[in-house]
């Protein structure tokens, strides 16, 4: 409901441990009303630009576009008064009332264009600029937006691309010398209007004949009861700490707080920051990096602690009771010190290892990822979407340089997969392993050397993050000393028929383990057990004799539907309706015992371990407005049978059902994990199995899914839903 949803609050500090901001009283706090002027504004602004020697005069007040504001009270019913109460329900008119209430002959803020500057001795300076506009007035863009993003840069006289004064990150894999300690701050110096008249300032003593344009500027805002200072983009650092210690210098002179926003500094790694931004339905926190095992472990807990604290969770519980992440990511982001210090760009082949041990081993992909998997996931895998994918890849691994040669170019592991770490629709940031800030030559925050691996869900304990971690930090610590060469495996449908179960997906999970074992990485399976549970989560079970089943959740791949006309644009649904579950069971009589779901034959298989077998059944959950195959019904509660083929009887079973099976309506989301495992147990019954003669409708064995039976495709003589759901 926030007309700006993306905001984000960021703490950023010097590695050198020098303050960059040292008074916090003069910060804003946003709980009290500092009732700031626009006397005040103004005063900041002039005073800012005089302690960054440049033309106070070139400060001019900024307004809302009476235009604009009469235009949309034109647009108005004629029963509808601009100061009626109820038009604050209303974004747009919400903000027509602020903006009449203000008046709109009375300023929103004040501009300072101005920009960073290399003279020609070499020396940073600043510069102005005196904007005219055709108007007379600056006059800002409609919205809610801060001042500092509706400037009228378009109004502003015309310049041709060679001289437009391009804001240009500096490149971050450049050698930058340490900050100056302190931070370097301009004194204020007297300027009159008559010295900037008969001699330039120190930028122009150097470049008196150069015409420039200056199109980035500082803007003092009232809003909120604040004074916000807004910065302008900035080529490096170094002009970030100056210009940030200018406006606290300024507050201080004037004996007033401001809150700084704006765009933040450019990539460098003498600096750190710790973000909170708002992502759909969670708050995600990009974390600082830790340059070794005990910073990631203070970190991580530290992280945990302070989201209870401020009453956040690592976890979430659905309707039905069931457990699972925040559907937030725990994207896990690997780097160097600097950009160049990567281990991915100082040793391609690590990269190379990664990609091909992930492929070759699924349950990296699913043991640790959330609900939505798939070719149209967050993450998805390089081999899930397109079937030409390993054979392209197989071709740039040819090209990685062998671990002998003295030098790699880093561009060069950029090129060679950055058309293939992509998602189905050629995105770079939604691949599984996602390069686009490794060393993008697009953009400097493109070449910061970090390769982030995008398939891991937020897990509910921050020792559950740490073991992932640790798993990641063996693996890069295994392959940079030992690459890995082994060729790819063309999973095809078996990618979505056995490791969408738990029991092939932890199988493959410990055989990670024990080749990290062979290579002195000592992993205790038991340390991942919770991973299992959280992932794949027991339903019940049911006993015969020496035989025992077991139902367990397992993973359903979900499908993005067609575009669709939406308010405002185009809509794309997904299909959550078609949920999956492993069948497990042990000492079943070969020849004797079958397994059942709602009348049809289980395909269940032998797992080569003693008297053990699984499969997978697939079926129709519940019936949204819009899914795939639509005329297929609910086919749920699934009633399992054990027959015993020798009598022609069922002779045990259990139900499961995916709703209360009394019809209970929940509308809201269980509170804690007690009233989770309260409507968890109240769907499983390990009885209830179809009474009398019993003969299992056998659907034939299928060539593509051969673990799994799919319900949806027995939708014609499948009896689900008889018994009252």
């Amino acid at each position: 409901g926030e007309p700006l949803p993306r905001w984000a609050f960021s703490l950023y500090w010097r590695v050198d441990g020098e303050p960059l901001w040292r008074d916090s009283d003069r910060l804003a706090d946003e709980a009290q009303d500092d009732a700031p002027t626009e006397e005040l504004a103004q005063r900041f602004a002039r005073e800012v630009a005089t302690r960054l020697d440049v033309d106070p005069d070139a400060v001019m007040p900024a307004y809302e576009d009476p235009l604009e504001m009469l235009t949309a009270e034109a647009g108005l019913p004629e029963n509808i008064e601009v100061s009626d109460a109820d038009l604050a329900t209303d974004r747009d008119r919400a903000r027509l009332v602020r903006a009449l209430s203000r008046g709109l002959d009375r300023p929103t803020g004040f501009v300072l264009p101005v920009q960073a500057w290399n003279a020609r001795d070499g020396r940073r300076c600043w510069r102005t600029e005196k904007w005219s506009f055709r108007r007379g007035k600056l006059y800002l863009s409609p919205g809610d937006s801060p001042a500092g993003v509706r400037l009228p840069l378009g109004s502003l006289p015309a310049l041709s691309p060679l001289d437009y004064p391009h804001v240009i990150g500096a490149d971050p894999t450049s050698e930058r010398p340490p900050f100056e300690a302190p931070n370097p701050r301009q004194q204020a110096r007297p300027r009159s209007r008559e010295r900037a008249a008969s001699k330039p300032d120190t930028a122009r003593d150097t470049d008196a004949a150069a015409d420039f344009s200056v199109r980035t500027s500082l803007v003092v805002e009232l809003r909120d009861g604040h004074l916000c200072a807004f910065l302008p983009p900035l080529e490096t650092a170094d002009d970030f700490l100056e210009l940030v210690g200018v406006i606290e210098d300024t507050a201080t002179a004037l004996d007033t707080r401001v809150c700084v926003e704006g765009y933040r500094p450019p990539p460098d790694s003498r600096l750190r920051v710790l973000q909170v931004t708002p992502d759909p339905g969670v708050i995600e926190v990009n974390i600082h990096p830790a340059g070794n095992w005990q910073d990631l472990v203070a970190n991580t807990e530290a992280l945990y602690a302070e989201a209870r604290l401020a009453r956040l969770g690592t976890e979430k519980f659905l309707l039905d009771g069931r457990h699972t992440g925040t559907g937030g990511g725990n994207h896990v982001v690997v780097g160097g010190a600097t950009p160049l210090d990567s281990p991915f760009l100082r040793k391609p082949h690590v990269l190379r290892s990664l990609v091909a041990y992930w492929i070759n081993h699924p349950s990296l992909s699913y043991l640790f990822s959330g609900l939505f998997i798939g070719p149209t996931s967050q993450a998805p895998r390089i081999d899930e979407a397109r079937h030409d994918a390993l054979y392209e890849l197989e071709i740039a691994f040819a090209q990685i340089p062998d671990d002998s040669a003295k030098e790699c170019p880093p561009w060069l592991v950029d090129r060679i997969f950055r058309n293939l770490l992509v998602d189905v629709t050629g995105n770079t940031h939604r691949a599984e392993i996602c390069i686009d800030k490794l060393y993008s030559p697009d953009s400097a925050t493109g070449r910061l050397g970090l390769v982030e691996f995008r398939a891991f869900e937020m897990p509910p304990h921050a020792k559950m993050s740490l073991a992932q971690q640790l798993l990641l930090r063996a693996l890069i610590a295994q392959f940079w000393e030992s690459p890995y060469r082994r060729p790819l495996v063309r999973w095809g449908t078996a990618l979505h028929d056995r490791f969408m179960l738990p029991h092939f997906v932890w199988a493959d999970f410990c055989d990670v383990l024990d080749e990290l074992g062979s290579h002195g990485f000592a992993f205790d399976p038991a340390w991942f057990g919770p991973h299992l549970e959280f992932r794949f989560p027991r339903y019940g079970s049911f006993q015969y004799q020496d035989i025992e089943v077991e139902l367990r959740q397992a993973l359903e791949p979900w499908h993005v539907l067609g575009e669709e006309g939406a308010i405002g644009g185009t809509a794309r649904y997904v299909d959550s309706s078609a949920e999956r579950l492993q069948v497990r069971a042990t000492g079943l009589t070969p020849g004797r015992y079958q397994l059942g779901c709602n009348g049809v034959r289980i395909p269940i298989c032998a797992t080569g371990r003693r008297d053990e077998s699984v499969a997978g059944v697939r079926f129709r959950a519940w019936q949204p407005a819009r899914c795939l195959h639509p005329t297929i019904p609910v086919q749920a509660p699934l009633t399992f049978d054990l027959v015993d083929t020798w009598t022609g009887r069922a002779v045990a079973g259990c139900r499961y059902h995916v709703a209360h099976p009394g019809g209970r309506n929940y509308e809201t989301f269980p509170v804690n994990a007690y009233e989770a495992e309260g409507r968890r147990i109240a769907r499983f019954f390990a009885f209830g199995h179809t009474p009398g003669p019993s003969a299992l409708e056998d659907p034939g064995p299928d060539r593509d899914f051969p673990l799994t039976l799919d319900l949806r495709k027995c939708a014609g003589f499948v009896r689900g839903g008889e018994r009252g759901e």
